[in-house]
């Protein structure tokens, strides 16, 4: 609950207030400073770790030189004339003190002033702005997201110098209260879309965003648990994100999180990638085509093996070699589905294997176990050179929960099409459609881009 009280004009209630309200003697990074600025008592409280030393330094001295006589007569002339520092704020009441406060701010009282002086000379542990791992490009900039939202906002008005550029600062959580900026050019932003979301953004009610953006995704859209396909653009690359602004896009950046989520989206927003605009006009456009082919056939290309090797009768003439020519000892569409799952397991192995080790183990494991599991009768060669193509194309789009969404509708359809045979395929194929089609998201529209009533 939000904390009304007004400040004392009494430093001493002020103090006793706050060691009462903070575990001021039981946490270490907690410290309370007490000094004396022109003849009154007064009292700094900080976080350890967040305050810059030298510019507190410079501020304390300042401080030291100011006389009784040259006291202003309130907390606003105070911040006005006797503070040599850019970001200083004049607070009244305990909540958004304490909200400052742990939020890295230095907090000053001063006896005989009925207000604080936040002083912002914070600054924040974070990695450098190193290019994502996930999503790099061959000639776009080298730099990423990071985990301070401050970095991230100076990253794109870095490359956007547009009085229209806005970023509206939100906070969300009743006990982590994280910072959420909303980022638009005003005067190109569907306005709707805007008004929808600062009021999805105010309007929730959670103790924490535990997950980050995923928390506050799940917050903004109660999603379907049956539609995988997801509602949200994820970006850790800030010229990505700011194309997406001058497309009229809006950006949401959380606190702790090196990615910004884009909206609104569609399927063909969603597997772009940014070396499909760094290059020429005509390749980019193969990029794309040849990246929609690749993901078309990543659903379709082993359900329509399997339809194939339960109808061999269908099968033309001319792709007769596609045929099992090997016995098989365990049914296709076993072998189909324990392979899905085996790659998982593959891919999760390497998350966890030390950077090091990750290559040689999963060169080795992905030719042992290949090789091996043929010779013994567990699996078919030609069921192992399709699902390795399904396994490689899966990398060839950058969206980590698309991957899995084709990959819940390519078992959906292995599983309709071996029960039902070529009934079980097209009603599969029904499925995977309207899926896509009515996946409504956030904005209003489906994956298509069409506006849905």
């Amino acid at each position: 609950m939000a904390d009304k009280t007004k400040v004392f004009s009494k430093r001493d209630k002020n103090v006793d207030y706050m060691n009462q309200m903070l575990p001021v003697e039981d946490s270490f990074d907690i410290v309370q400073r007490d000094i004396q600025i022109g003849g009154k008592d007064a009292t700094f409280y900080f976080i350890d770790g967040f305050t810059k030393d030298e510019s507190m330094l410079k501020i304390m001295d300042s401080f030291f030189n100011i006389k009784e006589g040259d006291m202003p007569k309130d907390a606003a002339a105070f911040a006005t004339t006797c503070i040599p520092y850019v970001e200083v704020d004049v607070i009244g009441d305990f909540d958004q003190i304490f909200r400052n406060l742990l939020s890295g701010v230095t907090c000053l009282f001063i006896d005989g002033y009925q207000a604080c002086l936040a002083i912002d000379c914070r600054t924040y542990p974070a990695r450098s702005v190193d290019e994502p791992d996930k999503d790099k490009s061959l000639r776009g900039s080298r730099d990423g997201f990071v985990e301070t939202i401050v970095f991230n906002t100076a990253l794109m008005r870095r490359r956007i110098r547009d009085r229209h550029l806005v970023m509206k600062m939100l906070e969300v959580g009743e006990s982590s209260r994280t910072d959420v900026a909303l980022c638009y050019m005003e005067d190109r932003v569907d306005q709707e879309l805007l008004k929808n979301l600062n009021y999805r953004i105010r309007d929730i009610k959670v103790d924490d965003l535990r997950m980050n953006q995923q928390s506050l995704a799940e917050c903004l859209f109660k999603r379907k648990w049956y539609n995988p396909f997801p509602k949200f653009k994820f970006t850790e690359r800030p010229d990505t994100a700011a194309a997406c602004l001058l497309e009229g896009k809006v950006v949401i950046l959380v606190d702790n999180s090196p990615s910004a989520m884009i909206l609104p989206t569609s399927i063909l927003d969603i597997i772009e990638e940014a070396n499909d605009y760094y290059f020429p006009t005509l390749t980019g456009m193969y990029l794309k085509i040849s990246r929609a082919f690749i993901t078309f056939l990543t659903i379709f290309l082993t359900p329509v093996f399997l339809l194939f090797m339960q109808n061999l009768s269908w099968l033309p003439k001319i792709f007769a070699f596609v045929a099992v020519k090997d016995t098989v000892n365990i049914p296709l569409i076993f072998q189909l589905l324990m392979l899905e799952v085996a790659i998982d397991g593959l891919r999760l192995a390497a998350l966890n294997t030390p950077s090091m080790l990750s290559t040689p183990l999963s060169v080795i494991a992905g030719l042992v176990m290949g090789e091996f599991s043929v010779k013994s009768g567990w699996f078919n060669a030609e069921v192992m050179l399709y699902m390795a193509f399904v396994a490689v194309a899966n990398y060839t789009q950058p969206n980590f929960e698309l991957g899995y969404a084709l990959k819940f509708m390519r078992l959906e359809l292995l599983v309709l099409t071996a029960v039902f045979n070529w009934i079980g395929f097209l009603a599969g194929t029904v499925i995977v459609i309207c899926s896509i089609c009515f996946n409504k998201t956030l904005s209003g529209r489906s994956y298509l881009n069409i506006r849905l009533n």
